[in-house]
């Protein structure tokens, strides 16, 4: 379930544009707000709506993100308030208002009014597919780094937009280090809660099993343990391709 925040205010903009790591002057996008040591703590669409900035975010994210919006307005004149609006997706021919989901367009649409739903895809097929975290499941509070899970190939940061919290961490993981564990999609024979640990033949640890769809999953590996006979679980995990 999502729920929705409203920015509203003069600086509505400036307020969000210090903050998130995306461009809100290109709205609507993907974009997350980190920890300043650049760890992940939620992630959220953001969307124009007349003289306001809409905010779609995971309702269990919602709270926290709402408390800690409204602890950076300080002066700024803006007001976040929670707003009463469902969102309804689906991937055949968008209604009119929808909007591109910004992440990848095997997402689909999204669209925002008064009721919510759902045309029946399966998102997690698709997620699993194309790589796509999901809040929560890939992508965990105070632990994720952004560029690991693959914020940057799914159009979620912006590294021209100027400082936000976190930024130093991120550039600097972008410009001078080589990134050695990532999301990655790879086979699954069986089956494993999501959070197992993913091990090599000799019981050192690889990486982490998350979402599972098809024979495939998302998992969070190091790239340097990914050859030779794998295991998550009961399930029997290799790289693709």
């Amino acid at each position: 379930m999502r729920n929705m925040l409203r920015v509203t205010g003069e600086h509505r903009v400036d307020f969000l544009q210090g903050l998130v790591t995306n461009d809100v002057r290109r709205a609507p996008v993907w974009a997350a707000l980190l920890t300043a040591q650049g760890k992940y703590l939620a992630d959220f669409f953001v969307i124009p709506q007349g003289e306001a900035l809409l905010i779609d975010v995971d309702e269990r994210l919602a709270g926290d993100l709402l408390r800690r919006l409204s602890m950076y307005k300080l002066r700024a004149a803006v007001a976040v308030e929670e707003a009463d609006l469902r969102v309804s997706r689906g991937t055949g021919p968008p209604p009119e208002g929808a909007i591109p989901d910004p992440r990848h367009p095997a997402m689909g649409w999204r669209l925002y009014g008064e009721d919510g739903a759902d045309d029946g895809t399966d998102w997690d097929a698709i997620r699993v597919e194309h790589t796509i975290p999901e809040t929560l499941a890939e992508l965990i509070p105070n632990e994720t780094f952004i560029l690991e899970a693959g914020f940057e190939r799914l159009h979620g940061v912006d590294f021209r937009k100027g400082c936000y919290v976190g930024q130093e961490v991120t550039a600097r993981m972008k410009h001078k280090t080589e990134l050695r564990k990532g999301l990655v999609t790879v086979a699954v024979e069986g089956a494993a809660p999501v959070g197992t640990p993913v091990l090599m033949a000799d019981g050192r640890e690889a990486g982490t099993l998350f979402t599972q769809a098809g024979g495939r999953g998302i998992a969070h590996m190091r790239f340097d343990r990914m050859e030779g006979p794998l295991t998550a679980g009961d399930a029997r995990i290799s790289a693709i391709g």
